[in-house]
């Protein structure tokens, strides 16, 4: 991957803490690393988690999420930036309104609900708040047939209902989408959506069980490519086989689902 060597481009992940390391916060800082950008984050919540499970969440409070946000803005101002575990209206509300008062390039939202293993990580409440307040302030957003379907409440089973829900969710307000296919049947198939632009990003189904953050993953590498100045289509195909090869060479570690590897670049032992 032809990335632009820049480690001083400053981008900026808002999102939920995994104690396990790889989802969330630190992968979004692996990724913002690994892909040559200058990582911050803003925390929401921390969580509880292993490759087993998501076992308890507690939020920050919404003063101290603010205040993160504030100092950032005020000092080092992102290229580009995603949005990722939010799980309260009254967090999303206070995100969306601190983010209004400057100038938001480049905006991510990955819409992370359910953990690998079932865990709710997005409130009831909080759909509609996520829907009215912050998705429209997206450059694209990063849902998964799960999450897809949740948002619009249409069954996603193959291609046609994915571009049925990406239309749908376009007329939200992101100006792109990313409909993330890896949850169905057949290869691994993703849809971009939105200002003239419908394109398939088809790969091979790699037989990997770990796979944990690859969501987290895919999201924090798009703001990297689009930080790095490519447009949606290039920051996406080179976003797809970042992930791709992290997944490829993913390794075991702890006992349930490991994480994939965000620094195969620099292992080429990989997942030996």
């Amino acid at each position: 991957m032809n990335i632009k060597k820049n480690y001083r481009v400053p981008v900026l992940t808002i999102a939920g803490s995994d104690s396990s390391g790889g989802a969330g916060i630190q992968a979004d800082l692996k990724t913002f690393s690994a892909l040559k950008t200058f990582g911050m984050s803003v925390i929401t919540a921390i969580t509880a988690q292993n490759t087993k499970g998501v076992f308890a969440v507690e939020e920050i409070s919404q003063e101290i999420i603010k205040k993160q946000i504030e100092v950032i803005f005020e000092d080092i101002p992102p290229k580009a930036l995603k949005i990722g575990m939010v799980s309260s209206a009254q967090i999303i509300k206070e995100i969306a309104d601190t983010l209004s008062r400057y100038e938001v390039n480049n905006l991510v939202i990955d819409p992370v609900m359910i953990s690998k293993s079932g865990y709710s990580l997005l409130k009831t409440e909080a759909k509609k708040s996520l829907i009215h307040h912050l998705i429209p302030m997206a450059h694209i957003i990063t849902p998964n047939t799960m999450e897809a379907e949740e948002i619009t409440g249409i069954h996603i089973q193959n291609l046609e209902d994915m571009k049925e829900a990406a239309k749908k969710l376009l007329e939200i307000g992101p100006k792109y989408v990313l409909v993330k296919g890896g949850h169905l049947e057949g290869d691994a198939v993703d849809l971009l959506m939105g200002d003239g632009i419908c394109e398939l990003f088809e790969s091979k189904r790699l037989d990997r069980k770990n796979t944990h953050g690859t969501g987290c993953t895919l999201s924090s590498a798009i703001v990297t490519q689009l930080a790095h100045g490519y447009d949606i289509k290039q920051a996406v195909k080179n976003s797809k086989e970042y992930i791709t090869n992290a997944i490829e060479n993913s390794f075991d570690i702890g006992h349930g689902i490991g994480p994939v590897h965000h620094f195969y670049e620099y292992d080429k032992g990989g997942n030996q």
